[in-house]
């Protein structure tokens, strides 16, 4: 099933499977994942800015690694 420039706000999926999907250039700010197996999961080109799991702030932790290594986000 392919989506392509569709506005889904609001969509609920429940007990459904997207293993191997492929998201890109799509807006998920504000959804919330529950209960969800990750495994694999590759992010590259995000804007993580208010990002937390388990309830850590992820882009301050990554902030931290980075500093650490002599490195910066701009």
């Amino acid at each position: 099933m392919k989506f392509l420039d569709q506005r889904m706000d609001g969509s609920e999926y429940t007990n459904c499977s997207l293993a191997n999907a492929v998201f890109t250039d799509v807006n998920l700010s504000g959804a919330r994942l529950t209960d969800v197996n990750l495994s694999g999961l590759e992010i590259e080109n995000a804007n993580i800015k208010g990002l937390k799991i388990f309830g850590y702030d992820v882009e301050s932790w990554i902030r931290e690694q980075l500093r650490k290594d002599g490195c910066h986000l701009d």
